[in-house]
């Protein structure tokens, strides 16, 4: 299972590198920097947070993980 602190991690990093993507594509689009900078600001902090529930929610669900095995005493 991960912890909590691997998982903001992860999600922060992903993060800005997606975010970084989203205001190029919208400098090239609008030709202004202060647009394109605040929507990869506002595309941090909401992504990352939907990024950090969907992890949390998948670290509580088995599917595709195999089971431990059994040991008899």
């Amino acid at each position: 299972m991960e912890t909590h602190a691997r998982s903001i991690a992860k999600a922060v990093s992903y993060r800005l590198l997606g975010s970084a993507v989203t205001s190029l594509i919208f400098y090239a689009l609008t030709q202004k920097a202060t647009l394109s900078l605040g929507a990869g600001a506002l595309d941090v902090v909401l992504k990352l947070a939907a990024y950090f529930v969907h992890e949390r929610i998948w670290a509580h669900i088995n599917f595709g993980r195999s089971k431990p095995p059994e040991y008899e005493i």
